[in-house]
């Protein structure tokens, strides 16, 4: 539904609607997100009281070079008064004609000052919702394209009304809710052409019988966003126009030019009824629903051909047909504009088309200005007067303003649409991220949950550990108490069989007492037996005295002798284990000369750093058993494992390095295990910081692990913790490489695989590394290998999920950077360890930022062992991420 204001003569009348009727006021419109361009108010100023009637400014152009010569001797025929908006045309040297303005613009006006007082309240209006017209008239030569159509790409203060109106609408308007669309075209001869597109050269105009308006069906219409756009088809525009060389002007145009503005504005119609409460003075401002309006206006700026007389122009030909179309369709305008000056009942708008286009304009609902063009030359007085008189008929001509609103029900329908479909997207972001942040809640929880748990069972494991090793100390506590008590005893015997003992003499005491006290219940009767029982038990006693010393020193004696047998046993077991090791040293050292092995340098080989193997032991000739073995049967296991707590740091290491010795032997390793000897090597782990103790107990332990049924038995007795523990504080290559290589057999039992992780066996490994080694790092390796490798077998076999281990624990960056190491056992461990990781689909992300698929590549193409070579290219041809990165990366594997 369309409403329209319209003033008249200073006079405001009501909205004429079929749906309601209310009073015109001022409308506030809210400014444009990011405009610059400010107004007051969208109702259009008062021009001198009369707010529709055409406002004309006169602008005069200073002379050219032509002019400077020709006109030298004479004064110039127009002469200026801008601060009283007047000019005088001289008639002669003494008289002249004064006329009024509504500016009057000197040669030295700038095109800024030239829009400011001419176009901008036209285009004010404009993007209030009312059409405007701005048009330029004067005769050839005068300057009305420049103060138009110039686009100052020489010079930007050069820009013409043309491009400074489009800025300031750029400016004001939103490119979200507003569409601007240009029309450019020409009246060239009574024939409407486009210059946008040529093809299109004769355009009917048709009278709107609903509106009145005239449109130009046919017209290209383009819808632009910015002013590079617009400058873009100006340019277009004036390349199509058409222009001649005349006397008056070397670029004439000879067609009239004409740019359509069509402004589609979206608004908001808010009404404020103010109201007081209770009387008070303060107003309360109550604004009721607003009424989504469209205002649809235009901008019409006419570039009009210039005037000229014939025998000036020097015009002829097809020129001359040219000169007088543009002034019989300038003949047309000007009684137009008579007619309307005069008000007239009749107006010829339908003589020319130029007149029919620019009906609104004249005498319509448009806001029109007018700038008359004007030479200073006195050889143009004539064309400079007739200019002059058309411009002050003009300024007599009111126009009835109207603004056009119409209700914009679809536009406020998708603006609600859109505002739903943001609130869905909104509410639907809003619950992902809550789901998210429960989830996230509930995945800490599981893991604090996790965490305590597991901290809980650690705590209680190592107070069962605690409690364990307390519980074995005071066994053997009691063991040694038992074996000193036997140790008496047996003294005791020894005195006994002798006869000299106090025994007898105790059963002679306690027999006495008997009958002392059957005397002493009977002491009325028999209290002269009692005395003398009492005197021959005094002298029995003293004959006894000196009995007594002597069992003493006899008894120290034995003492003495026994000690020195213990002393003298343990001396024969430190000789026999050190003939021992040299008895290996020799026969290792016998093997390699007999292999041809000569000139070669042979490290001294210390048993308790070496996995002695029963074969190694013995000769290869007649097979006799070997020193070692020959030790155990003499001396006996229970005494050696004894020989573990003994308070000689040298006899402790000399027993330690036996037991060995004795556990590289499989035949040995049930007996070590079942006498004790698992529990005595990792209490010397927990109690000894002697390096040497340390690292022979690790290598001993290490040889305990290769067998699968000690290795279930190792980690229930603490002993990862242990080897963890040890594995922090020791700084020896040797001992970590022993602690290394055990924590290396343990990795390859699946049974014990998820206990070895969670008491940081994985950790200990990497932990290890520090130390750098090659023997080291060689056993690191080991270890990571059969843990990846049993991993992918509890992962096929459905007995584990989820991520490798090896991956959450951080192994990953390490594995990847020793891939390519030098020393060929380590590149051989980490290259199968990352073939097993890689079997597993829910690893291969994490493989493939940590930089492993690179390496897998590399491992399927130049890998020395076929077996693992073959099994890098069945991974990366059988796990689809990895094929998709490879496809990704153009790899062909």
């Amino acid at each position: 539904m369309a409403s329209s204001n319209i003033h008249r003569n200073g006079t405001q009348r009501g909205i004429i609607s079929n749906k309601f009727d209310r009073p015109l006021k001022p409308r506030h419109r809210p400014p444009s997100p990011g405009s610059t361009f400010r107004r007051n108010s969208s109702a259009p100023r008062n021009a001198d009281a009369v707010p529709g009637r055409v406002r004309v400014a006169v602008r005069l152009r200073p002379r050219n070079a032509e002019e400077m010569i020709a006109d030298a001797d004479f004064a110039d025929c127009v002469e200026l008064q801008p601060e009283l908006k007047r000019l005088k045309l001289r008639r002669n040297n003494w008289d002249s004609d004064t006329y009024e303005f509504d500016e009057v613009l000197t040669e030295y006006a700038s095109q800024k000052r030239v829009y400011e007082v001419v176009a901008k309240p036209v285009v004010e209006s404009v993007l209030d919702g009312y059409n405007g017209t701005v048009m330029a008239y004067g005769q050839t030569g005068t300057g009305k394209t420049f103060t138009l159509g110039s686009l100052g790409e020489g010079d930007t203060s050069d820009r013409g009304i043309m491009v400074r109106s489009m800025e300031d609408i750029f400016a004001e308007l939103s490119p979200d809710t507003d569409s601007i669309t240009v029309s450019y075209l020409q009246l060239y001869m009574e024939t409407l052409q486009d210059l946008l597109n040529p093809v299109n050269d004769n355009i009917p105009i048709v009278d709107d019988p609903r509106t009145g308006d005239v449109s130009l069906p046919g017209a290209t219409l383009v819808e632009i966003r910015d002013q590079q756009s617009l400058l873009e088809l100006l340019r277009v525009g004036e390349a199509n126009r058409i222009a001649a060389n005349t006397k008056l002007n070397t670029e004439s145009s000879r067609s009239h030019a004409i740019l359509m503005v069509h402004i589609k504005r979206s608004v908001m119609d808010n009404e404020d009824i103010e109201s007081s409460e209770n009387g008070g003075d303060t107003p309360n401002f109550i604004t009721k629903p607003s009424k989504p309006l469209v205002r649809k206006s235009k901008l019409v700026v006419v570039d009009l051909a210039g005037s000229e007389r014939v025998h000036k122009s020097g015009s002829e030909g097809h020129m001359l047909e040219e000169a007088k179309s543009i002034n019989l369709s300038l003949s047309s305008l000007g009684k137009c504009i008579n007619a309307l000056a005069e008000n007239s009942a009749h107006v010829p708008f339908r003589d020319s088309k130029l007149t029919r286009m620019l009906r609104d304009s004249f005498g319509g609902t448009a806001r029109t200005s007018l700038i008359v063009t004007i030479g200073p030359s006195p050889r143009h007085r004539g064309e400079t007067s007739s200019t002059i008189l058309f411009g002050q008929r003009a300024m007599k001509v009111e126009n009835m303003l109207k603004i056009k609103e119409e209700f914009d029900y679809k536009s406020l329908s998708r603006k609600l649409e859109v505002q739903l479909d943001k609130l869905i997207a909104e509410n639907e972001r809003q619950q992902k991220a809550f789901d998210d942040e429960v989830e996230k809640i509930n995945l800490e929880a599981q893991c604090r949950i996790a965490e305590v748990e597991r901290n809980f069972a650690d705590a209680l494991e190592k107070e069962r550990l605690k409690c364990q090793m307390e519980y074995m100390e005071l066994v053997k506590e009691l063991e040694q108490k038992l074996v000193l008590n036997q140790e008496r005893h047996d003294c005791n015997c020894f005195v006994a069989d002798r006869g000299e003992g106090p025994a007898s003499s105790s059963a002679d005491v306690s027999e006495l007492k008997m009958l002392l006290e059957k005397e002493n219940k009977q002491r009325k009767a028999a209290e002269e037996e009692l005395e003398r029982l009492k005197g021959q038990l005094g002298k029995h006693t003293r004959s006894e005295g000196g009995e007594d010393l002597e069992v003493i020193k006899l008894r120290n004696f034995l003492e003495d002798e026994a000690n020195q047998k213990k002393k003298l046993e343990e001396e024969i077991i430190i000789l026999r284990s050190q003939l021992l090791q040299l008895n290996f040293e020799a026969d290792q050292m016998r093997r390699c000369l007999e292999s041809g092995s000569s000139g070669s340098s042979f490290p001294s080989i210390d048993p308790s750093m070496t996995h002695v193997r029963h074969s190694q032991l013995k000769d290869t000739g007649n097979g006799p058993k070997s020193s070692v073995t020959t030790l155990f049967e003499q001396v006996g296991l229970q005494k050696i494992l004894s020989l573990l707590e003994s308070d000689d740091a040298n006899m402790r290491i000399h027993a330690v390095k036996v037991v060995a010795n004795l556990a590289a032997e499989e035949a040995n390793q049930k007996r070590i295990v079942e006498s004790g000897g698992l529990t005595s090597l990792l209490m010397l782990l927990r109690r000894y910081e002697d390096e040497t103790v340390r690292r022979v107990a690790a290598g001993a332990i290490a040889n305990l692990a290769m067998n699968e049924a000690n290795q279930e038995l190792i980690m229930a007795e603490g002993g990862i913790t242990l080897l963890s523990m040890t594995a922090s504080d020791a700084e020896d290559p040797q001992t970590l490489r022993m602690v290394a290589g055990a924590i290396a057999n343990l990795c390859g039992n699946d049974k014990i695989l998820m206990k070895l992780r969670s008491q940081g066996g994985i950790k200990a490994l990497l932990g290890i590394v520090r130390c750098g080694h090659p023997d080291v790092l060689s056993q690191v390796a080991r270890g990571i290998a059969n843990f990846a490798k049993c991993e992918s077998r509890s992962s096929n076999q459905g007995i584990k999920s989820g991520r490798s281990f090896l991956i959450e624990d951080g192994a990953l960056p390490w594995i990847v950077q020793n891939a390519n190491n030098e020393a060929a056992p380590i590149r051989r461990h980490i290259e199968l360890a990352l073939c097993h990781l890689a079997q597993h689909e829910v690893n291969a992300k994490d493989m493939i930022s940590g930089g492993a698929l690179w390496e897998l590549v590399r491992i399927s193409r130049d890998c020395s062992r076929e077996d693992i070579r073959s099994l890098a290219r069945r991974t990366l041809s059988s796990i689809p991420t990895f094929k998709s990165e490879l496809r990704r990366l153009r790899i062909e594997c």
